[in-house]
């Protein structure tokens, strides 16, 4: 795996930097600012970009905006998306095209190396990692969806698993349900949104998408 850092602050920058050397995962350039980010991505292409939301010079959204740039110019570039703030305007941008490799994690959240590393791994992929946080600002007000409103509670709590990137045995294992349970909440969550399987689209990015987009701008 083949990374970019995008982190205004040196010491952090340099100590995501030597994590990830410590995995044996290259990092092939660092940025300070979403200008460096979108040059490093265009000159070594990488498989992801660790990429913080406020950089200079207005510190407020350049990450994210660069971020959505990236998408948009390398759609086979993941972004991983590592702050202290959710943006949700630009965030629910990035997720919106459905093709995955996004991820959005709270710094002060993170409880281990391994978990961070998991969610790189996972989002390198082409899968999803959104923390909850993350979640809950981005449904904050629902609007009305008939897909969504056909789900029952507890195939909503699994859909929102879903969104933070886990697996239906991470889910079985988190619920405590047999993974079996789990498959059948996951396939009724598809039928009820209306996501049959083709050859191109992720159902489970899809389903996601279309959790956060039962909401206002």
């Amino acid at each position: 795996m083949r990374t970019v850092i995008a982190e205004d602050n040196p010491l952090l920058r340099d100590g995501i930097a030597a994590l990830l050397s410590d995995h044996d995962i290259a990092v092939v350039a660092t940025a300070a600012d979403g200008g460096e980010l979108q040059a490093a991505v265009a000159a070594h292409r990488p498989d992801i970009a660790v990429v913080d939301v406020r950089m200079p010079p207005t510190y407020t959204d350049e990450g994210v905006r660069a971020a959505v740039a990236i998408r948009a110019a390398y759609p086979r570039t993941a972004v991983l998306l590592f702050s202290q703030w959710v943006e949700t305007t630009y965030a629910r941008r990035l997720l919106r095209d459905g093709a995955g490799g996004i991820g959005y994690l709270l710094k002060d959240r993170i409880v281990s190396t391994q978990e961070f590393l998991d969610a790189l791994d996972r989002v390198a992929a082409g899968g999803t990692a959104l923390d909850p946080e993350v979640i809950r600002q981005l449904l904050t007000a629902p609007r009305r969806d008939p897909g969504l409103d056909r789900l029952t509670p507890r195939e909503q709590e699994i859909l929102a698993l879903v969104a933070e990137g886990r697996s239906n045995p991470a889910i079985a294992d988190r619920l405590q349900l047999a993974a079996r349970s789990v498959e059948k909440h996951v396939t009724s969550i598809f039928t009820k949104l209306n996501l049959a399987p083709t050859s191109t689209d992720h159902r489970r990015v899809l389903a996601v998408l279309r959790y956060l987009d039962a909401q206002r701008e």
